[in-house]
């Protein structure tokens, strides 16, 4: 199910806002500006490939993402790019051929079965060129980021007209586990009372994710702990891993 905060066209609108260009948007440039043909799964807006695009990227370049209402964002600011509605479940990608693909945003960390990651990077699997890279990260659960996102941590943007919304997270009592569900609450004049949407986020460690990487036929080459590429620690904030097929 898509994430009310992505499926809303007010609310997607916030998300560039909200998550402003960073250091983990110039890594994963990096990579799509050396690749020929990229696919980015949980493309969201499509920054990242709006970005590449604008750079001088003349190759490939396909944006993957279920909510219909982040897509539009990406058609609006850059039509050349291939904007697809959907997930890695619901497209046929055998010999799709790209030698590179992403997910960002943490995007990674909304499969929260065993079988949706393993589907997932099944199908990744299969949308890489024999050489191809996968490239992803998730929070590192030895970081505990969780315990940060509290009603107090208040952020102010405006949106397009000009108007002061007021957003905070909050979780919903203990992790399940490697599971944590939490809320986003969205408080403005364009709405007459608070918006509040609810997710879940699974939080897996490096050796689980080495096990499902290995299950679905990719090798770890590369893993860092933050977007400088410093070594993974228990305490780094990111597991940033690229894998290619074995």
């Amino acid at each position: 199910m898509v994430d009310h905060s992505f499926a809303d066209l007010e609310l997607a609108a916030l998300y560039d806002t909200l998550n402003p260009w960073g250091p983990g948007d110039d890594f994963y440039l990096g990579l799509v500006m050396s690749a020929d043909s990229v696919l980015d799964v949980g493309c969201g807006t499509g920054r990242l490939l709006r970005q590449a695009r604008y750079t001088g990227h003349g190759g490939r370049l396909a944006g993957l993402d279920p909510a219909a209402a982040m897509l539009v964002q990406g058609r609006r600011a850059e039509p050349s790019v291939e904007w697809i509605l959907g997930d890695l479940r619901t497209r046929l990608w055998d010999g799709a051929g790209f030698d590179l693909v992403v997910m960002t945003g943490h995007a990674f960390q909304v499969l929260l079965a065993d079988e949706e990651v393993r589907t997932a990077l099944a199908a990744v699997r299969r949308a890489l060129t024999p050489t191809g890279r996968f490239v992803f990260e998730t929070r590192n659960p030895g970081a505990r980021a969780w315990e940060r996102w509290t009603p107090d941590r208040v952020y102010d943007v405006t949106d397009a007209d000009g108007r002061a919304i007021r957003v905070w997270h909050e979780v919903e009592g203990a992790p399940a586990g490697e599971r944590v569900t939490f809320t986003e609450t969205y408080d403005g004049s364009p709405w007459p009372e608070p918006r509040v949407c609810r997710a879940t986020l699974r939080f897996l460690g490096p050796e689980s994710l080495a096990g499902f990487l290995t299950d679905a036929g990719l090798r770890i080459t590369e893993q860092y702990g933050d977007w400088s590429r410093g070594p993974l620690t228990s305490t780094s904030p990111e597991i940033i891993t690229v894998a290619q097929p074995a």
